[in-house]
This record gives C-alpha cells, structure tokens and sequence, in this order.
C-alpha cells in the first residue's frame, strides 16, 4: 500500500525522505539514497538533490511506498 504523504512545497529527495521520517536526518537519507535503496518512479535514484513532483512514487526498501502529495 502507497502511504501519501503531503508537503507544502517544492522538495529533494532527501528533504522527503526526512520530512516523511524515513530517516531521522539529512545524512542518513544521503546515505539510504547513495547505497541505491531509493527509487523514484520505479526508478534507482541515487541523486539526493531529485526534485520530486506531485504524484511522484518513492519506494524505500524497508520502509515501503509513499506518494508525494502537493
């Protein structure tokens, strides 16, 4: 199941990740997104600067899947 999650504003991946308390901090989801456990769209994401869109899908292995709702 697709968790939504609401931001108020354009956001990187990595201020998602934090925002959505994924991770407790910028370089923790620096290190989650490097390692290759971050996809966007289905899509491997290793850029911690990706702009994400409304409707954007990111999966993140063990934590699960969230909708980018702006």
């Amino acid at each position: 199941m697709t968790q939504p999650i609401k931001v108020n504003k354009d956001i990187r991946l990595d201020q998602f990740l934090k925002w959505a308390n994924i991770t407790g901090s910028g370089g923790e989801s620096k290190i989650l997104i490097q390692s290759g456990h971050v996809k966007v769209n289905g899509i491997t994401e290793i850029r911690r600067g990706k702009k994400l869109q409304s409707n954007d899908i990111v999966e993140v292995d063990g934590a699960g899947n969230f909708l980018v709702v702006m």
